[in-house]
């Protein structure tokens, strides 16, 4: 069977669903809506970033939360968390702490791990781009990895919430990868604390729903997700905006978190969306029911 591929019109499609998109009704939904109050400077927007970034597993709502409930622990200042001075405590704050499979000694691994790296280095930039000069992206995801996976024991399934594209290419990497979108990105809604990383190689963060709708537009062809068709997909928007590809990331995961796109064929839903002509459901099944 031949691969679906959008409509020569495609560019001016999704830019037509950008600039309709409702952005603010969407942040209120997104964790970084929770995180871009704690980014006072660049290390509290680092570690809020990290922290929410690892965070982002199951729904928004829920996420947000977890968020929240760390932030309280932390006496509503994420800048304790990697506060030598507050080492003592932390354990004890973050003890009772849980999140999916994440767990409160898992978090305080993480903000030990970031202490001692902050003892000797002004930001994760400066790992990530020891990684791009000897990779690119890929190798530069790596050394992120590498780093806040730390060294010496660790608690039980720790480091597994850091993979590596290197190591583990069945993985999406997803939340790594959208910690770095948050940190290079200036544009809203990211953080933009980092300088130094051209915006035109970032990957695309790729969940369930960019995913889902990726494949349904044609901009790859793989049907579970994988670090192959983070490639794909942003290979495929890059051809689309050079300069700053991962941008349509929000709109592409909002679409599908706020049931813009319900996911099935529905006229009364899917009639105004810009990119109808595109998808995959509509263009291989007869007309509207």
């Amino acid at each position: 069977m031949t691969a679906h591929r959008p409509t020569t019109e495609f560019p001016g499609h999704l830019r037509a669903l950008y600039a309709r998109f409702a952005f603010d009704r969407s942040l209120a939904d997104d964790p970084i809506s929770v995180i871009r109050p704690l980014a006072r400077d660049d290390r509290r927007a680092e570690v809020a970033g990290v922290f929410g970034a690892t965070l982002a597993i199951g729904n928004t709502t829920a996420i947000r939360g977890a968020i929240e409930d760390l932030v309280a622990r932390a006496g509503g200042d994420v800048a304790r968390l990697v506060d030598p001075g507050w080492s003592g405590s932390r354990r004890e704050a973050l003890s009772s702490f849980r999140h999916r499979w994440i767990r409160g000694d898992q978090l305080d691994h993480l903000a030990r791990v970031l202490t001692n790296y902050y003892a000797e280095q002004e930001s994760l930039e400066s790992a990530f781009l020891d990684g791009w000069d000897r990779g690119g992206f890929v190798g530069g995801l790596d050394m992120l990895a590498r780093v806040l996976r730390g060294s010496g024991p660790a608690p039980r399934g720790y480091r597994a919430l850091f993979p590596s594209p290197l190591e583990a290419p069945r993985s999406p990497c997803k939340r790594l990868t959208l910690f770095v979108r948050w940190m290079v990105r200036a544009g809203y809604p990211d953080l933009g604390a980092w300088r130094h990383v051209p915006t035109g190689e970032l990957k695309v963060p790729l969940d369930q729903h960019v995913h889902w709708i990726a494949y349904h537009l044609g901009l790859t062809a793989r049907r579970t997700r994988s670090w192959a068709a983070v490639e794909e997909v942003s290979e495929a928007l890059r051809r689309l905006e050079p300069i700053d590809p991962v941008k349509y990331d929000f709109v592409l995961c909002h679409t599908g978190i706020s049931g813009d796109c319900p996911k099935e064929r529905d006229l009364s839903v899917c009639g105004p969306c810009s990119v109808r002509p595109d998808c995959l459901l509509w263009r291989r099944r007869g007309s509207s029911r």
